[in-house]
């Protein structure tokens, strides 16, 4: 974390001046931004999970189609 002290008759223009540039030197928010947007891996049982979950939602859309309680929007 970035700290500043406000100097004797600084304006707070030249203070916040200072205290971005000394914040952009030491690369916090270049790390921030990277980290931003970062998905962690999923485990095993959360990947076997979902395509179950896939699975059993195709196979109940396919039963649906081929009773004719749903029409076809596929193109």
């Amino acid at each position: 974390m970035v700290e500043v002290k406000r100097k004797k008759g600084e304006t707070f223009e030249s203070l916040l001046r200072r205290f971005q540039r000394r914040q952009q030197q030491s690369g916090v928010m270049l790390e921030i931004r990277k980290k931003r947007f970062h998905k962690s891996a999923k485990n095993k049982n959360q990947v076997r999970e979902s395509a179950l979950r896939r699975e059993n939602k195709k196979a109940e859309y396919d039963y649906l189609y081929k009773t004719g309680q749903l029409k076809d929007n596929r193109k």
